[in-house]
């Protein structure tokens, strides 16, 4: 099986409320990108998109850890989810970023 369905949430400060949406299509893939405001917004977004048939989901490294069980868990684990992590050598300049 190909991936041919594909979503990444993120948080964004100043999103619109339900998410902001872009969406990529190469004709073989399509890729659905959706900014939040917070992390729990993550959540009707990822029913949403497995409502919309994506295969997988991406989570931003702003949803840690925590978040990203909890949207496993909305989902009843319909669709794999993965989470950007970063290692030890950027901890100081993602803190700066965010801090």
């Amino acid at each position: 099986m190909a991936l041919t369905h594909f979503g990444f949430i993120y948080t964004a400060p100043g999103s619109t409320a339900g998410g902001d949406v872009s969406v990529v299509d190469t004709g073989e893939c399509r890729s659905v990108l959706v900014g939040v405001r917070r992390p729990e917004e993550g959540i009707e977004v990822a029913r949403r998109l497995v409502s919309e048939g994506v295969q997988l989901i991406e989570l931003c490294g702003g949803f840690g850890p925590v978040w990203t069980g909890r949207i496993i868990e909305a989902i009843d684990g319909a669709v794999p989810v993965g989470a950007v992590g970063y290692g030890p050598e950027a901890v100081d300049q993602v803190h700066a970023i965010f801090s």
